[in-house]
């Protein structure tokens, strides 16, 4: 199958596709920050990056049989600003459609975040069909609901085989994940790390649980904290790349600033293989 990913961040759809056992004849990426390109052509240095999603003539792209995407979701959120269509972050939504319009695939797949309804029933109009509202935490260790537009057939919700935070921890990882000696000093062991600042950057999260929604924050304070034992510290990355059911490393080579982000903007692997599994 010939693929087209839009907004394809850090080509977790490939690894979703190749994980779901679908042939890959070749794959297309359009995606502009360059440190997600970076990560995914670190590991998959066979994809096709054909930049801007602004600029693509579709007319010189081979019949393409999937069409899949995460379009820019600040827009969208219930933790961003709102404004939606207004957003020219979420306009980009209608390259999407142009796209589909325009390459006639057999499927397509648009993912993006939980939001109002009057949104859901804009896009699933402009699409022609109605999203399933998937929990990342049926299938891995992170809350994380996500609308999934698709054609693909007989898409239904996946069995539970998700686990809680504490399935994942890394044994021992280094003293940079933990807080400062002032922000500690002003822990008192209850669910914040600062009682006066309780936002979930500041949440001591409970390992026995999925773990909140990943963040695309910076450092990955945006994601709070863990106690460990007698210690208090941040997710690692490799503990978010195994949140979003990722190998671990996969997003080795980049600063961890960068590794979060492209992290907390990524798509939970085992969800879409979940889908694509029903090509």
């Amino acid at each position: 199958m010939n693929i087209l990913s839009l907004f394809d961040g850090i080509s977790c759809g490939k690894v979703a596709l190749e994980r779901a056992g679908v042939p890959i004849t070749k794959y297309f990426a359009s995606e502009i920050d360059r440190f997600a390109v970076s990560i995914s052509q670190k590991n998959h240095p066979e994809i096709q990056q054909i930049g801007n999603v602004l600029n693509i003539d579709y007319s010189r792209l081979p019949k393409i049989d999937l069409l899949i995407g995460g379009s820019p979701c600040q827009g969208f959120s219930n933790a961003g600003n709102k404004l939606a269509f207004d957003d020219p972050r979420s306009k980009l939504f209608f390259e999407f459609v142009e796209a589909l319009i325009e390459l006639e695939p057999k499927y397509f797949l648009l993912e993006n975040v939980k939001m109002k309804q009057e949104w859901v029933d804009i896009i699933s109009e402009y699409l022609d069909v109605e999203p399933i509202l998937i929990n990342s935490n049926l299938l891995s260790c992170q809350n994380r609901e996500r609308y999934y537009w698709t054609n693909i057939p007989n898409v239904g919700l996946p069995a539970h085989q998700g686990g809680n935070l504490k399935d994942i921890l890394e044994d021992n990882p280094c003293l940079t994940y933990d807080p400062s000696d002032l922000a500690l000093s002003k822990y008192t062991g209850g669910d914040y790390l600062n009682p006066a600042h309780r936002g979930q950057g500041n949440r001591i999260h409970n390992l026995d649980k999925p773990s909140p929604t990943l963040c695309a924050g910076s450092k990955g304070y945006a994601n709070g904290y863990l106690k460990q034992g007698d210690r208090v510290r941040r997710l690692t990355p490799i503990e978010c790349e195994r949140l979003q059911t990722l190998p671990d490393n996969y997003t080795d080579g980049v600063s961890d600033t960068q590794r979060y982000k492209a992290l907390g903007n990524g798509w939970t692997v085992d969800v879409a293989t979940h889908i694509f599994k029903h090509i």
